[in-house]
């Protein structure tokens, strides 16, 4: 079995002269740039990137703290990609953590049911 997990579609608006430190802040965030798209005849430039949503918190304050305030990010839905932190039932991994931290959260039991349990009893 897979997690997936939703993912936005972000587009910056930011001038040149401080774009780079929107690459940090995306980094950090699992986020990743796929487009970059000078507006010709001014300093701005808009940035396209992918941001997964659980990393999203937040986003706009860090953003705007790298780039001196002059960053306009706009984030839209986009996907479902898979969650990249191994395979979910297997201990120590990190999606097998996160799998314990929802269930916590959600006052289930941390160990995830095995399949027999759903099975209907003759």
């Amino acid at each position: 079995p897979i997690l997936v997990e939703p993912v936005f579609l972000c587009e910056i608006q930011v001038p040149r002269a401080v774009s780079g430190g929107i690459y940090g802040v995306l980094t950090r965030r699992r986020g990743h740039v796929f487009e970059e798209i000078d507006e010709v005849g001014t300093p701005m430039m808009n940035i396209k990137s992918y941001l997964p949503v659980a990393e999203s918190f937040g986003f706009t304050q860090d953003l705007r703290g790298a780039t001196a305030g002059q960053a306009f990010p706009q984030c839209v839905f986009s996907h479902w990609q898979a969650y990249n932190g191994g395979d979910p039932l297997t201990e120590g991994t990190k999606t097998n953590e996160m799998v314990k931290s929802i269930r916590n959260r959600k006052g289930l039991a941390p160990e995830v049911p095995t399949p027999d349990r759903y099975l209907d009893k003759l």
